[in-house]
This record gives structure tokens, sequence and C-alpha cells, in this order.
């Protein structure tokens, strides 16, 4: 058992070498995205915001969409005052003209914006209780199955769970 825990241990630092040695990268990167001159040239009215056609499922989903960006607004698929009162306050921390309603490149911008959000975030709502250990014990790659495998039988050798 012993070699078998050595020879995954090696195996396990050799898959990790070529990352170890890569360092950091190097190559820079333009934080700040460049911003569409279109999206200030029309403002926002309801006429705008008609023309994107929202159904109450798709207001809903904004509505969510700023929740989750920190702009908090009740998901009842109604525009009313306070969901206006979000849209302005995300469109002011925008720098957009702040009128509450949307026009078709800023819903364009609110939904990549939520949407790379949502990947930056880790949820973990929604996963099974055996993808929840799997991340705790380092993942399902190769690497993390090793050291999950090895922190077992290490931790069953000394008594720890």
């Amino acid at each position: 058992m012993r070699v078998v825990i050595l020879a995954l241990s090696i195996l396990g630092i050799l898959a990790c070498s070529d990352a170890a040695r890569a360092g950091p990268s190097t190559t820079t990167r333009d934080s700040t995205t460049s911003v569409d001159e279109a999206i200030f040239a029309e403002e926002a009215t309801q006429a705008t915001e008609d023309r994107i056609g929202l159904d109450k499922r798709k207001r809903r989903d904004l509505q969510r969409r700023l929740t989750r960006l920190g702009f908090d607004t009740r998901a009842n698929g109604k525009f009313d005052a306070r969901t206006r009162a979000v849209i302005t306050r995300w469109q002011a921390a925008r720098d957009y003209p702040s009128t509450g309603f949307l026009n078709p490149l800023q819903h364009q911008a609110l939904l990549a914006e939520s949407a790379s959000t949502a990947n930056a975030s880790v949820r973990e709502t929604g996963k099974s209780g055996n993808e929840r250990r799997a991340r705790r014990r380092g993942g399902s790659n190769p690497v993390g199955v090793i050291g999950g495998v090895v922190g077992g039988v290490v931790g069953g050798i000394f008594g720890r769970r």
C-alpha cells in the first residue's frame, strides 16, 4: 500500500511540475474594456426599452441579474418604481445616462456583465453532496484525486477523518 501511495504521490508531483515551472503569466491584460460610444449616443426611454421586447419572464430575469450584481430589487416581472430606481442606480454606476429605462445596447451590457459575474463566481448551490465533497478534496482532476486518496490514507493511518 505504501508503494502505491508513493507512486501516486510522485505521479502527482510530476503532473504539477510543468505548471509550477511556468510561473505566473507575464501577459499584460487590458482591464478596461472599450466602451461603445453608441451606448451613450442614444438616451434610453420607454420607446427604446419597448424595442427590446421584454416579457414578464425576461423582466424577472433582468431583476435577478441586477440583484446578483448588488442592485437589490424584487424579481416580480414588473418594472415598477422600485425597479426603475435600481436601473437608474445601475446606469449611474456605469456612467450611462440615468433614465431608469434601458436601450438595447445597455440591455446587452447588463446581460454581459451579469453573465461574466456569474461565470467568475463558483456557485455551490445545485451541486450534489458528492460534487461538493469532491471539490473539498481537490476536485476531480488527477491531481485532486491523488491528493484526496493520499489525504484519506494518511488521515486513516493517524485516525483522522
